[in-house]
């Protein structure tokens, strides 16, 4: 079982707390960037630079996960395949997506970026604050209690 981190756009203080819950529990962390990223020294933690370009990050990602794995990503094209792997699916906000949900959260996904297509402003996300934060956190601890459960 693995944690991996769609790492380019994950904000800092969620980082922080997957190196907390990495050291605590000893389950591999593996942040996948297109740029070198700073970790702390643990073997179970580990960052895994892809070459520059469009959806490198996710698309190593999605090969490499199997189905015990928890991924970390915004990016609900990544989540669908991920989540239709078997594998869970964890936004920095805490939402985990799921079979039952992701194919509702991809259809908004492609309407919203037709509308930006097509010159409308639709905003971007809201800025990440303290509940979204502790909102991870106990959805990561869920998460860690289940995958606990199940060995």
């Amino acid at each position: 079982m693995k944690i991996y981190v769609d790492a380019d756009a994950c904000p800092k203080a969620i980082k922080d707390i997957l190196f907390k819950a990495a050291r605590r529990t000893g389950i591999e962390l593996l942040l996948v960037a297109n740029q070198r990223l700073s970790i702390p020294a643990a073997r179970n933690i580990k960052m895994h630079q892809v070459p520059q370009g469009i959806d490198v990050a996710d698309q190593f990602i999605a090969i490499e996960c199997s189905a015990d794995d928890l991924v970390i990503t915004a990016d609900i094209p990544l989540a669908d395949i991920i989540v239709s792997k078997g594998a869970s699916a964890l936004n920095p906000r805490g939402e985990l997506y799921t079979e039952e949900n992701i194919k509702l959260r991809l259809g908004v996904r492609n309407i919203m970026d037709e509308l930006r297509g097509s010159g409308v402003q639709t905003g971007g996300p809201k800025t990440m604050n303290p509940r979204d934060i502790q909102q991870f956190a106990n959805a990561l601890d869920r998460w860690l209690a289940k995958y606990n459960k199940a060995l």
